[in-house]
Formats: structure tokens, C-alpha cells, sequence
């Protein structure tokens, strides 16, 4: 697991990519992200076992008799 991105960190990287962050902006941006990482590993924890993948649907191509 990686540690918490700090907002001297969020700004750092905000403006390697061009973006700079304007003042008071670094905490709400390193929180966004923070969020955002935990959501993500949160998934990556999931086991989907034999699911295809997405590409592999095809739509129109199944049991369309299913009450709503």
C-alpha cells in the first residue's frame, strides 16, 4: 500500500503536468485523489473470477424475456 499523497505533493505533481494550482487549492486536490486511490483498490480487491471482460458483450444477444 502507498502512503497518502500530501498537498505539497498534489502541487508538485500538478505542476510537473502543466496544471498549477491556484492557492488553498493543494489540500482539496490531494484529498480528491486520496478518494479517489481508495476507490480504485477497493476494486482491484474483487475477484470476478471467470467474468469476460467488457469487450467481449455483445448487446441484443441474449435472454430478452426478463420481467422489470
Amino acid at each position: 500500500m502507498t502512503s497518502e499523497l500530501t498537498p505539497q505533493e498534489a502541487a508538485r505533481g500538478a505542476l510537473r503536468a502543466g496544471l498549477p494550482l491556484g492557492d488553498g487549492r493543494q489540500e482539496e486536490v490531494a484529498m480528491t485523489a486520496n478518494y479517489i486511490h481508495s476507490v480504485i483498490s477497493t476494486l482491484r480487491e474483487l475477484d470476478f473470477g471467470e467474468t469476460p471482460p467488457a469487450s467481449s458483450y455483445r448487446a441484443g444477444q441474449g435472454n430478452a424475456d426478463a420481467t422489470v
